[in-house]
């Protein structure tokens, strides 16, 4: 007899082996996501910052916010921290302190658990229009301070109409990019007799079609990715795994990442050890970030257009004047992150006792609740590890750049946030480690399963969010 988490993470897995719903294909999906583009009026145009409509700097504090004193903030900081190579720097950061719903409304259709995605544009998409959670808001969006229309199916999030918890968690945003920044990720499930309306812009999709999807590039969103992420399959002994219906044959990257993922055994550090590990390491850094004015940050231009760096790395802001057809407030200014160059992250993986394990790195990033968080084995931008560019070294970033073709498990480009990033995607990678790859490992550091990921990720600030995008990008 299975208890109700045993139940939930049954459904998860269930409907992650489901690759063709009764209701549309993958191929089908990417069609009807090219046709809400293409129907959607929008236009989106860059803007000098200082013209912004409801925008404006404080003369006193340097900050660049909303009359409403809402949305968001573009802050400056002064950063001293004991991690890295970089001790001390200024930057600009979004100061975002509202809690905001990435929520995903799910409902069974013939005993397969489906999810409600919306085919959202953001002003900041590559491609436009990506599959979004069924409910993406920021507080000041839900409470309805752009006087505009309440976002769809809120009701079923906030209690007003009945649903069942799946997962509830609070999870932190790009630490490089926000102040602090956490976001509901949510996960409900509605009764199979319910009926619930399903709008022009939304598809009821299995997981497993979600993670065939994001095979492609920049077709499911940043938040789609963070909130699937969350979806645990429980604990299963080995025979049990071994009964489990796959499609493809016993040395495919699916087969051994489920032995991953289900597996509670041969693990080759304890969840205990791994603990102590992450607990030794937070009291041995520091991070202190200071608020600075936005005119003084040391390297950085504000020249009335734009804010960027005096060597033009790592970002700019910039302003955008917005107009979506569909949106609850079809027109709008708003500033945005702007990306100099293109990012890297990839997770190197390797068999211990039977079972990939992933290299993950203890990272300290500026905007982190906690000091650090487990990232993938490399994140970086690219200039960061370009011949003459570095200013620090990449640890493993030649065993990813030089995999072997048939060793390299996952490759896509996956998109930022596009309500806050603009035009910003990371080239995805995991690559499974040569036989001579070396052992030894820098302090910050770690070879974690699959299934001791998920046991972490079901606690806020441990694993920061480009681990849980690549992650959701794992089939099983």
């Amino acid at each position: 007899m299975y208890d109700n988490t045993e139940k939930i993470n049954l459904k998860f897995l269930k409907s992650a082996l489901v690759k063709e719903s009764i209701l549309h294909s993958a191929e089908s999906i990417l069609k009807w996501l090219q046709e809400r583009k293409e129907v959607v009026e929008f236009q989106i145009n860059s803007a000098p910052l200082n013209q912004l409509d409801h925008w404006h700097m404080d003369k006193k504090s340097g900050v660049i916010c909303h009359e409403s004193g809402k949305f968001f903030n573009i802050e400056g900081v002064n950063v001293e921290t004991n991690y890295g190579l970089k001790r001390s720097w200024d930057q600009p950061i979004i100061n975002q302190p509202e809690i905001g719903y990435l929520g995903i409304l799910t409902k069974q259709i013939e005993g397969v658990l489906h999810f409600l995605m919306q085919a959202k544009i953001e002003p900041g998409n590559i491609n436009v229009v990506q599959l979004s959670p069924t409910l993406q808001a920021t507080k000041s969006n839900y409470t309805l301070v752009h006087k505009g229309s309440p976002p769809l199916y809120l009701e079923y999030f906030n209690g007003m109409k009945k649903s069942e918890i799946l997962i509830d968690q609070l999870q932190s945003e790009q630490g490089a990019r926000f102040l602090r920044k956490r976001n509901r990720n949510i996960i409900i499930e509605i009764q199979e007799y319910d009926d619930v309306t399903v709008h022009d812009n939304f598809i009821w999709v299995t997981l497993g079609q979600l993670k065939e999807l994001m095979t492609n590039d920049n077709v499911v969103n940043m938040d789609t990715r963070t909130v699937i992420s969350s979806i645990s399959y429980g604990i299963c002994n080995v025979d049990l795994i071994k009964t489990l219906e796959l499609s493809g044959d016993s040395i495919s990257i699916e087969r051994n990442s489920l032995y991953s993922v289900l597996c509670g055994s041969d693990s080759y550090m304890s969840l205990s050890n791994i603990i102590s590990w992450i607990t030794n390491l937070k009291f041995k850094y520091e991070l202190n970030v200071a608020r600075k004015n936005i005119n003084d940050l040391k390297h950085w231009h504000f020249d009335g257009n734009s804010i960027f760096h005096s060597e033009h790395k790592y970002f700019s802001v910039i302003g955008v004047n917005i107009q979506i057809g569909n949106r609850e407030v079809i027109k709008w200014d708003q500033p945005m992150i702007k990306p100099a160059q293109e990012g890297i992250i990839a997770f190197i993986i390797k068999k211990i006792n039977g079972v990939y394990h992933f290299l993950m790195q203890a990272k300290v990033e500026t905007g982190n609740f906690d000091i650090l968080e487990l990232a993938p084995t490399v994140q970086c931008l690219t200039g960061n590890y370009r011949s003459g560019l570095s200013e620090y070294s990449v640890p493993f970033i030649n065993d990813v750049l030089n995999a072997k073709e048939e060793n390299v498990l996952h490759k896509s480009y996956q998109s930022e946030e596009g309500g806050r990033f603009y035009h910003e995607q990371n080239l995805n990678m995991i690559v499974e480690a040569s036989e001579d790859f070396c052992e030894e490992l820098p302090e910050n550091y770690c070879w974690m399963t699959l299934n001791q990921l998920n046991t972490f990720m079901k606690f806020n600030n441990y694993l920061n969010i480009a681990s849980r995008s690549l992650l959701s990008l794992i089939s099983v």
